[in-house]
C-alpha cells in the first residue's frame, strides 16, 4: 500500500497555536483536513460527484456542520441518545460557510460538491465554526476540485473600547460587537454581526482590521497548498451557446426590456413567464421534436440570461429600476399597531410589497427557550420565529418546518433586536416575537425588525429604542459600480450583493452581508453603510408617528408577573424539602413561580389577588419575625406544657402555657384545639427556638375569658396580672419548680 504523504503546519493566530494536518485522516474524500486550536478540533471533508447534475441551473453546493456533543463531553438528549436533527446553530453555522465559499466557485460550475465539518472536540474558548470554514477553504484548495480559494474568516470584538481580534468565546459575552468576517487575500466575501448601536466608522475599521488577520491566514493555506496542493480536475463548465442567446435577443429583447420595466411584481413576472413561453413556442414549431427537447432547457436558461444583462444594463447606464424608482429611493411604508385583537402585542409593516405581520406574546420562566448545544446549556429569555409561506410569493407549496434561510432570517432579525431588549430585572416576561410574511418582495427580514419593534412597543415591553433596518443591493460590471438602496426581490436574484443593516438612530444592532462576486472593497463598503444609516433613520420617523415609546400598560390578555428578590440562603426555605413548600404555595394559589438561583422571585398568573395572595406567602416563608409583632398561627401540636403555632408560612415557635393567658390553666386541650388559629407575639429565641405568647395580644380576649370563668380553674392571677405567679409558670417542668424553690430556703436559713 502507498504509504501516505502527511502534511503538518502549525502557525501562531492571535497568541494560540492554529495547527493544520492532512493526508492522514479521511484520505478517500477529495480533499480533507483536520484543524486544532487550543483544544477545540474540527475535521473538514470535501467531495465532488464526477459528473454535473443535469438540468440544473445552479451550483449544488451543500454544507453540513456537524456537532458531535462527546467533543464537549456531553451526552445527547432524547430517547435515542444520539446526535440527530442539527441545532439551530449548527444550521447557521452551515450556512455561514455555504455563504462564504459558494461566490468562489467558477461560473457554470454543475458538478455536486458536498463540505462536512465535524467538531471532534471543543474547549469552550475557540470558536470552532472559524475552524470549519477555514477548514472548508483548505479542503477545497488541496482537492481537485475547482476553487477560487483560499478563503479565511475572522471574528471581531469591541470590549472596553478596543477591537479585539479573535477573542476567547468567554470575552465576547462583554463585547459591544460580534463581528465575524470572511474574505479572500484582496477583498471581503462575507460579513455577519450583532451589535450594541455601534457607529459606521468603527464597524468598518473593525472589518478592515479583520480583513489584515484574514490575509495572514491565507498566506499560511498557501504555503500548506504549495507543498501538497494537487491538480485541478478538468470540468466542462455550462455555458449557453452564443448563438442561441442572439437569436432570442434579435427577435424579444425590446419585448424583454419592456416587460423588465412593469413597476408591479406580479404583472412584471406574469408578463416575463408570457414571453419565455412565446419564444418556447416559437423554437418548437422551427425545431423537430428531438432537437427541441435537446434545446429546451438552453432556450429558457438563454432567456434568462438576456433578462439578466439587460436588468443590470438599465440600472448602470440609465440609472433606472424595474419599479421606476430612483437609486436611493424607498418604497412607500405603512405602519399599523393592535391589528389583532386577542394577542399581547401585534403590528403590520408594510414596504412596496414586502409585508410582515408581527406578533409578541410574553409568558414567564418557564416559557423560556432552553439551548443545549456544544456551549453549556442556557435559556433565552426572549427568541424570534421568522416564518416565510408560499403564498407570499404567490405559490402553491406545503408548509414545511423552518428551513435553513428561515432559520437565518429569524436568527439576524433577533440579533437586531437584542442590544433594545430590557433585561429580567427590568421586565420578568418571556417574550415570543413572530414574524410572518405576508407578501415578499425584497428585504422582508428587514420588514421583520420594522415591525416586531412595533409590536414589542404595541405590547408595552420597555425596549431602550427603535430599531429598523434596510438591504441594499449592488451592481458591478467592469469599472461601473451602483450601490441600490430598499432592494426588490428581482434586484436581489439577479445583482451582485445583498447588504442588510439594522440599527437605532445611534448605531449599529446588527448586519450581514452576502455576495454573487468574489469580494467587494472598503468603498463600497462604506457607501453601502452611509446609505443604509440614512434610510434607517428615514425610517424610523415613519414608524414613530405610530407609536413613539412602549405603552405603560401591557394587554389585558397578557399574564401579570410580579417579581421580587429574596436572601439566596432564603431560597430552599421557600422551596421546601422535596419541594413541598412551593408546591403547596402553587397549589392553593394557582399561581406560576420560578426562583433563580440569585434569589429573584418571579410569580406569574392572570389574577392579581392571586399573585397578592403568593407573594405574601413567600414573603412571610423568607421573613424573619420582629420582637413584640403580633402573628396569626395555626395550632399543629398541643402537649402538656404547651402549645406549638405554625406562623409566617411555616415557621413553628412554642406558646408555653404560662403565655396562654394571665390566669392559669390546668389542661391546655380543655380551651384549645389542634388547628385553632390563634394570634401570637413573638418574644424572642430560646436556644434557637421561637418562644410566642399569647397574653395580652388583641383578639385573644373570647379565650382569655373562657379560660377564666372556668369553674375547674384555679383562678389566681400572677404578678403580671396582680396576683402571685405559679411555681411551674416558667417552664413546666418539675426539675425548674426546684431550682427555683432552693434560694428562698436558703434565705430562710
Amino acid at each position: 500500500m502507498e504509504e501516505r504523504k502527511i502534511i503538518k503546519k502549525t502557525i501562531d493566530l492571535a497568541g494560540r497555536d492554529l495547527t493544520v494536518e492532512t493526508g492522514r485522516l479521511a484520505t478517500q474524500a477529495n480533499g480533507s483536513v483536520f484543524l486544532q486550536y487550543g483544544e477545540t478540533t474540527v475535521l473538514v471533508t470535501a467531495t465532488m460527484s464526477k459528473t454535473a447534475s443535469e438540468g440544473m441551473d445552479f451550483f449544488p453546493l451543500t454544507v453540513d456542520y456537524v456537532e458531535k456533543m462527546f467533543a464537549a463531553g456531553k451526552i445527547p438528549g432524547g430517547f435515542f441518545k444520539r446526535e440527530a436533527k442539527p441545532s439551530t446553530q449548527a444550521t447557521l453555522t452551515s450556512r455561514l460557510i455555504d455563504r462564504s465559499i459558494r461566490p468562489l466557485f467558477p461560473d457554470g460550475f454543475r458538478n455536486q460538491v458536498h463540505i462536512v465539518i465535524t467538531t471532534l472536540s471543543f474547549d469552550e474558548i475557540n470558536d470552532p465554526a472559524l475552524l470549519g470554514l477555514l477548514g472548508a477553504s483548505l479542503a477545497l484548495s488541496l482537492s481537485d476540485i475547482p476553487f477560487n480559494g483560499p478563503v479565511a474568516a475572522t471574528r471581531v470584538g469591541y470590549i472596553e473600547d478596543e477591537v479585539s481580534i479573535n477573542p476567547y468565546i468567554s470575552a465576547m459575552k462583554t463585547s459591544d460587537l460580534d463581528l465575524l468576517v470572511a474574505g479572500s487575500k484582496s477583498s471581503v466575501v462575507m460579513i455577519e454581526a450583532g451589535a450594541n448601536e455601534i457607529s459606521e466608522d468603527i464597524m468598518l475599521s473593525s472589518i478592515a482590521k479583520a480583513h489584515e488577520f484574514i490575509k495572514k491566514q491565507i498566506a499560511f493555506q498557501n504555503e500548506i497548498i504549495s507543498d501538497y496542493g494537487i491538480a485541478k480536475c478538468e470540468i466542462e463548465l455550462f455555458s449557453i451557446p452564443q448563438e442561441l442567446i442572439d437569436k432570442i435577443k434579435n427577435q424579444f429583447n425590446d419585448q424583454i426590456i419592456e416587460a423588465t420595466k412593469i413597476i408591479k411584481k406580479q404583472e412584471r413576472a406574469d408578463r416575463l413567464d408570457e414571453l419565455k413561453d412565446i419564444v418556447l413556442s416559437k423554437f418548437e414549431e422551427e425545431l423537430d421534436e428531438e432537437s427541441y427537447q435537446k434545446q429546451e432547457s438552453n432556450i429558457g436558461k438563454a432567456f434568462n440570461e438576456i433578462l439578466y444583462n439587460n436588468f443590470r444594463t438599465t440600472v448602470l447606464e440609465e440609472a433606472r429600476r424595474p419599479d421606476g424608482r430612483g437609486l436611493d429611493d424607498i418604497r412607500p411604508i405603512t405602519c399599523e399597531i393592535d391589528v389583532l385583537p386577542r394577542v399581547h402585542g401585534s403590528a403590520l409593516f408594510t414596504r412596496g410589497e414586502t409585508q410582515a405581520i408581527a406578533t409578541v406574546t410574553l409568558g414567564s420562566d418557564s416559557d423560556e427557550q432552553i439551548v443545549d448545544g456544544l456551549e453549556e446549556e442556557y435559556k433565552k429569555p426572549y427568541f424570534l420565529h421568522y416564518n416565510f409561506p408560499p403564498f407570499c410569493v404567490g405559490e402553491p407549496g406545503f408548509l414545511k418546518p423552518p428551513g435553513r434561510r428561515e432559520l437565518g432570517h429569524g436568527a439576524l432579525a433577533e440579533r437586531a433586536l437584542d442590544a433594545v431588549m430590557p433585561t429580567k430585572d427590568v421586565f420578568p416576561y418571556t417574550i415570543r416575537m413572530v414574524s410572518d410574511i405576508l407578501e415578499s418582495n425584497g428585504s422582508s427580514s428587514m420588514a421583520t425588525v420594522c415591525g416586531s419593534t412595533l409590536a414589542l412597543m404595541a405590547a408595552g415591553v420597555p425596549i431602550t429604542k427603535m430599531v429598523a433596518g434596510i438591504a441594499n443591493g449592488l451592481i458591478i460590471e467592469g469599472d461601473k459600480t451602483v450601490v441600490l438602496t430598499d432592494i426588490l426581490g428581482m434586484e436581489d436574484h439577479l445583482g451582485d450583493m445583498d447588504f442588510k443593516v439594522s440599527g437605532t438612530r445611534d448605531g449599529i444592532t446588527a448586519m450581514q452581508m452576502d455576495l454573487k462576486v468574489e469580494g467587494v472593497g472598503v468603498e463600497v463598503m462604506t457607501e453601502a453603510l452611509n446609505k443604509a444609516k440614512i434610510s434607517r433613520i428615514h425610517i424610523l420617523d415613519i414608524m414613530e408617528k405610530v407609536i413613539s415609546t412602549p405603552r405603560k400598560e401591557l394587554s389585558s390578555h397578557a399574564p401579570r408577573i410580579e417579581s421580587f428578590k429574596i436572601a439566596s440562603d432564603k431560597i430552599g426555605t421557600v422551596i421546601g424539602p422535596g419541594g413541598k413548600m412551593i408546591k403547596s404555595i402553587i397549589e392553593e394559589t394557582k399561581v406560576s413561580i420560578n426562583i433563580n438561583d440569585d434569589g429573584i422571585v418571579s410569580i406569574s398568573s392572570s389574577d392579581a389577588q392571586a399573585i397578592e395572595k403568593a407573594k405574601a406567602m413567600v414573603s412571610e416563608l423568607v421573613e424573619e419575625p420582629e420582637i413584640g409583632k403580633v402573628y396569626k398561627g395555626k395550632v399543629s401540636r398541643i402537649e402538656p406544657f404547651g402549645v406549638f403555632v405554625k406562623f409566617m408560612g411555616g415557621k413553628e415557635g412554642l406558646v408555653h402555657i404560662s403565655e396562654i393567658s394571665y390566669s392559669r390553666i390546668g389542661k391546655v386541650e380543655d380551651f384549645i384545639n389542634l388547628g385553632d388559629e390563634l394570634n401570637v407575639r413573638f418574644i424572642g429565641l430560646d436556644r434557637g427556638k421561637i418562644k410566642l405568647s399569647m397574653k395580652g395580644v388583641p383578639d385573644n380576649d373570647t379565650l382569655n375569658e373562657a379560660i377564666k370563668n372556668a369553674p375547674s380553674q384555679n383562678n389566681e392571677t400572677s404578678r403580671e396580672g396582680g396576683g402571685y405567679k405559679d411555681r411551674t409558670d416558667r417552664s413546666g417542668d418539675r426539675k425548674y419548680g426546684r431550682q427555683d424553690r432552693r434560694p428562698r430556703r436558703k434565705d430562710n436559713d
